[in-house]
């Protein structure tokens, strides 16, 4: 009886240190969570001038309430603030269909149309315990884009972006687990807008002439 006991004690103690421990990774995640929502998770080098764009009116054809849209659109009212001599217009909404049957002389000139052409995110199981149970994730992300003007000219031809972040997985800390992963997503949207904003510095568009009124 004494030593059931002391084995009782000890595992209960052994849960109550394992949820403890858990309890203050969940915290910890949550907190760090807040503090990114709350800044707007900053980009890595917002406002560096020389990240400004290339573009004079600049469209994001994807829906207002996208990551990619929202953080990009960040990203250039940064940059436009550290150079306002070379500030992008960023237009809310326009519609290149209605725009494209209008007269020439009445069309909207828009020198850089933002397009997504894929969105894949995909978690994979990278590796298992010797009890077959998973051990680790694989999270990947596969990005296509492309930018055209209002002529429907390519500005810049489709550009692919590849990512991947690993997480471990515990099946005793799933709350935790389960946050640490949304972090990990959002930090792989950072990266690619990241690489996004570079390939659309880098990458010069074709000199365009907006149609002059006769």
């Amino acid at each position: 009886m004494q030593k059931y006991s002391k084995y009782s004690r000890y595992s209960k103690y052994s849960k109550y240190s394992k949820y403890l421990q858990n309890s203050v990774i969940f915290a910890l995640l949550l907190i760090i969570t807040l503090l990114m929502t709350s800044c707007g998770f900053h980009l890595r080098g917002s406002g560096n001038s020389s990240y400004a764009i290339p573009y004079e009116k600049f469209f994001i054809q994807l829906p207002k309430n996208a990551d990619v849209r929202i953080w990009l659109e960040r990203y250039i009212r940064a940059s436009n603030n550290a150079n306002p001599q070379n500030a992008t217009e960023i237009l809310e909404d326009f519609d290149f269909a209605e725009n494209q049957k209008l007269p020439e002389q009445e069309r909207i000139f828009v020198d850089g149309i933002f397009q997504q052409l894929n969105d894949s995110r995909q978690k994979q199981i990278l590796s298992l315990t010797s009890f077959g149970r998973v051990r680790e994730y694989r999270l990947q992300l596969h990005y296509q884009f492309q930018v055209i003007n209002s002529k429907g000219e390519i500005v810049i031809p489709p550009n692919t972006i590849s990512l991947t972040r690993d997480i471990s997985y515990d099946d005793n800390s799933l709350l935790s687990k389960d946050l640490e992963e949304n972090i990990l997503w959002k930090d792989l949207t950072n990266d690619l807008v990241n690489q996004i904003m570079f390939r659309l510095t880098a990458m010069q568009p074709k000199v365009q002439t907006q149609p002059q009124d006769e």
